[in-house]
């Protein structure tokens, strides 16, 4: 099943533009290519991040009993 998409403009330095031609011609593939793998490796990297976030401050409000005596209350 084909995924949605919608066009992004975006301004950017001619220098950088010229560059990004020259990656892309390299890696064979497109300078909307380069961009879409980019920013979905962000969104990836921050879902995860997000998630281990969560994880981590559930562990924190279960608490951890880490020997010595316990003081209830």
């Amino acid at each position: 099943m084909p995924v949605a998409t919608q066009n992004l403009t975006l301004k950017l330095p001619a220098d950088t533009i010229r560059k990004a031609k020259i990656v892309a011609a390299e890696r064979g593939t497109s300078i909307s290519a380069l961009v879409t793998r980019k920013i979905e490796e962000i969104v990836g990297e921050d879902a995860a991040y997000q998630s281990a976030k969560r994880r981590a401050f559930e562990w924190l409000a279960h608490g951890w009993h880490l020997g010595g005596e316990r003081r209830d209350g």
